[in-house]
């Protein structure tokens, strides 16, 4: 289906991150967008606010009157992570629409344009978004889809006036082999999504699938120590082709040099913590330099990036109390996590708490995560959040913390989390999962405010 022919569009599963981004680009266009979603969040309201008409409802009878019957002007856009059994899904399946998944219809948006395609277990979304924001703040300027909501922009999809175009490329169900970019990136390669890849040489086959899929000409760039050939190499390393040096905490920012064999930035100031985020934003300093953007502005643009919103946001930083939220849900992203609060706060007692994400994640990484939950100072662990999955016998936090080492420990519900918090006011606490947990931001914010 080309882009041009495109009059109406339905999105199975909107209130999705990536979903979202996609209708609000095709109502930018002009378009007739529609969608459904099991339930009414504040992203569907913001949608709904936005002209987007929104059934909540798995029935078709509560479509609109234009998606009833199939027509050649009209595309749909589903999610897997809607049930095969879903109402609204099987209409379209049965009435003969042209059904795409959201990585076929980034490929169909960005082919002919010079797509930069961030790939990834983890760091996608925020290493998308730092480049995303040097194209913009330096006026280079792009279009970007993008896997979460920016704090610089707070939106998920950022609209451009020339022909670039940045996008989140997925691994799960193999989505990003719908793309051929002109910029790849490949941040991460753990073992994750086993419940479609199988086991880990899989998912790595994915990945080099995914990077030969690059244009004649492109670049590729990937993490110092990826199983990937001919990608530049990039790291807090001496020995990457993109290299972050003197890295160092100064007044709770992290500050580097950046360097390769061409150029050299001294003293860039990053308001994201970590080592991880230093090294996403390395790679996104040495797409900008190879694209000609003087370097000067890049610095001052990485300086203003405000990150990216449940990516270690804080949420209350008061002088008492703070609180900071992150997505992180793979071991890998746990720990990267802690050590950034670590580095920051090392005298101050960490208070976790944890949504598991997937019971066949939690199965396959228990030790894992239990390993690096056993690092906080106290952990309250919520119950698994399912998304798309039927519980497995055995499966449950309970597994989890029997695992954990730490002695102040204990599985609660999220009511018992605000009143908790409410009560003995923790010093230092982290909310991390990508569940439903982010329910609890707010309560426990006016909690911590008025304590």
């Amino acid at each position: 289906m080309e882009l041009s022919k495109i009059n109406r569009v339905f999105f199975v599963g909107i209130g999705g991150i990536g979903m979202s981004a996609l209708a609000r680009y095709f109502a930018k266009r002009g378009q007739v967008v529609c969608g459904y979603d099991k339930t009414r969040t504040k992203l569907t309201e913001k949608l709904e606010q936005e002209g987007i008409l929104i059934t909540y409802l798995d029935e078709a009878a509560s479509l609109p009157c234009a998606f009833l019957d199939n027509e050649d002007d009209t595309l749909v856009v589903y999610t897997p992570a809607i049930p095969k059994d879903s109402k609204i899904l099987n209409h379209f399946i049965h009435k003969g629409f042209s059904l795409k998944k959201r990585s076929e219809v980034l490929g169909i948006i960005s082919k002919g344009m010079f797509c930069i395609a961030v790939a990834g277990t983890h760091g996608k979304t925020t290493t998308s978004s730092i480049v995303a924001h040097i194209l913009k703040d330096t006026g280079y300027d792009c279009t970007a889809f993008l896997g979460g909501i920016t704090s610089n922009y707070n939106s998920n999809v950022l609209f451009g006036d020339n022909n670039v175009v940045v996008v989140e490329a997925d691994e799960y169900d193999r989505s990003f082999l719908t793309l051929h970019p002109d910029v790849a990136v490949v941040t991460s390669m753990d073992a994750d999504h086993l419940d479609i890849y199988g086991d880990k040489s899989h998912l790595e086959e994915s990945f080099r699938l995914f990077a030969a899929q690059l244009k004649d000409g492109g670049k590729l760039y990937t993490h110092e120590g990826l199983p990937l050939a001919n990608g530049i190499t990039y790291a807090a390393s001496a020995t990457a082709s993109a290299r972050a040096e003197n890295l160092r905490v100064e007044g709770a920012k992290f500050v580097f040099d950046y360097a390769d064999n061409i150029h050299s930035i001294k003293d860039i100031s990053l308001m994201l913590p970590g080592k991880h985020n230093v090294e996403n934003t390395t790679v996104a300093i040495a797409i900008a330099l190879a694209l000609g953007i003087d370097a000067d502005k890049v610095k001052q643009a990485v300086a203003n990036f405000k990150g990216v919103k449940r990516r270690f946001e804080y949420i209350v930083n008061n002088g008492n109390q703070i609180y900071i939220d992150d997505y992180a849900h793979h071991p890998e992203e746990l720990k990267a996590c802690f050590d950034a609060v670590r580095q920051l706060y090392p005298d101050k007692k960490l208070t976790v708490v944890f949504q598991p994400h997937l019971f066949t994640r939690t199965r396959d990484f228990a030790d894992e995560f239990a390993k690096v939950l056993s690092t906080a100072d106290e952990l309250l662990l919520l119950e698994i959040y399912p998304a798309r999955e039927l519980p497995l016998e055995g499966i449950n936090s309970q597994f989890l913390l029997d695992k954990v080492t730490l002695s102040d420990k204990r599985i609660c519900g999220k009511d018992f989390v605000v009143q908790y918090v409410k009560d003995t006011k923790p010093e230092l606490i982290l909310t991390v999962g990508a569940g439903d947990i982010d329910t609890i931001i707010e309560p426990l914010k006016n909690t911590l405010n008025n304590a």
